[in-house]
């Protein structure tokens, strides 16, 4: 029975691989040792591999294989050849910074560092870092490159960025006008010679200077005068904003009898001046408990063209500082003067004016019971009712001469 199956027709193990021999059973294994699709192990490092690739394998892919560097000569096995490929010093290679050379690698950097026409360069004078082949361009713009002072002073060399400012302030052969040239002087010379002429000049110069102060003084007197002019309040109403409103009443309450002046206002351009002055602690039956508010005619520039006495009506407000306007409640007081009241007569340049007003205009209780003091601020109106225009017109204004 035995010799009937060894007698069976049979494919060889590798058909699968490409092999194509087929015979009988008991020859088989004498072909297995010859067929070029078995696997076999390479003596050099016991790698499984099919005979027919064996060669190959010996020949390219073996780690342990024998193979010599085609630049240095140098013998190495397949494993370590690659990696010394890369760092041959006797290979040539291209520089890195793609300018086309072509090089033994042991010469590279030498060429990278000295003689490539795209390596990095830095300027020597304003240090920035240039390609090697543009960098005769940049000199030509380079901002610190030091250039020669055209009117051939010493130093001879100078920045390029600083030639403008050499010429215009330092350069000792450079023209320049004497800094009284707004003033009216003419010189012009070397600035090396511009110290003789301020001390030859000395006193033409001086005299120049009187002259422009006496005329700017002038001006600023004119100047101011109109502005003064301008910053009057002259249509009889005064809203007066009081700063740093604690700090006053906190001195007010340390000190006796702490005033307040606000700035004058008018009643018209060439009306009656007035002032207010507030007493933060109180003054006299409102002294320690309440703010009391006064007003005075003062000395105006007007007030022998003007009617006396004063007899207009008197409004003092404390705006509520609260954010919804219907929600407000001021303060208000006011009054007509008697023109038998001696504050309001004509006032004398030699007398100080008393102030007429109210003593307990507001207590300090009642000052925190509404946002009159917000964001330490306080906000008096004043208000002179001017609707009796008449009354305001300088004496004997309708007569004629």
């Amino acid at each position: 029975m035995s010799g009937d199956i060894q007698m069976l027709m049979v494919r060889c193990h590798f058909y699968k691989d490409g092999c194509r021999w087929t015979d009988q059973l008991m020859t088989l294994q004498a072909h297995l040792e010859s067929c070029q699709y078995n696997m076999v192990a390479c003596k050099e490092c016991s790698a499984m591999v099919a005979r027919n690739h064996l060669k190959d394998h010996l020949d390219i892919d073996c780690p342990r294989r024998s193979e010599t560097c085609e630049y240095c000569g140098s013998e190495f096995t397949g494993s370590k050849i690659d990696t010394h490929l890369g760092k041959c010093q006797l290979e040539v290679v291209f520089c890195e910074n793609k300018c086309g050379a072509k090089l033994q690698r042991r010469f590279i950097n030498h060429h990278m560092l000295n003689e490539c026409a795209k390596r990095s360069i830095p300027c020597k004078y304003c240090h920035k870092e240039f390609v090697y082949e543009t960098l005769q361009n940049h000199l030509h713009q380079c901002p610190r490159y030091p250039v020669s002072c055209p009117n051939r002073c010493e130093p001879k060399k100078v920045p390029r960025e600083e030639m403008e400012k050499h010429l215009t302030e330092a350069c000792p052969s450079a023209l320049a006008c004497c800094p009284y040239k707004q003033h009216g002087c003419k010189h012009k010379g070397p600035r090396m010679s511009l110290e003789r002429h301020l001390d030859e000049s000395m006193k033409s110069h001086l005299t120049m200077m009187c002259s422009i102060v006496s005329s700017q003084q002038k001006t600023i007197e004119h100047l101011q005068g109109q502005l003064d002019t301008m910053s009057l309040n002259t249509d009889g109403q005064l809203l007066w904003r009081i700063t740093d409103y604690a700090e006053k009443f906190s001195k007010a309450k340390n000190e006796e009898e702490v005033e307040l002046v606000s700035p004058p206002f008018f009643t018209g351009r060439y009306g009656y001046k007035l002032q207010v002055s507030i007493f933060p602690s109180g003054n006299g039956s409102g002294e320690g408990e309440h703010v009391s508010v006064y007003i005075r005619v003062t000395n105006g520039d007007f007030d022998s063209l003007l009617r006396w006495p004063f007899t207009f009506p008197i409004s003092f407000t404390l705006l509520d500082q609260n954010e919804d306007p219907n929600k407000r409640m001021h303060i208000k007081e006011s009054f007509t003067p008697d023109p038998t009241w001696k504050n309001f007569q004509r006032p004398s340049k030699d007398v100080h004016v008393l102030g007429y007003g109210y003593p307990t205009f507001v207590s300090h209780n009642f000052l925190k019971t509404r946002d009159y003091v917000k964001d330490d601020v306080m906000f008096l109106r004043v208000r002179v009712d001017c609707s009796n225009s008449q009354s305001i017109k300088i004496k004997n204004d309708s007569q004629s001469s």
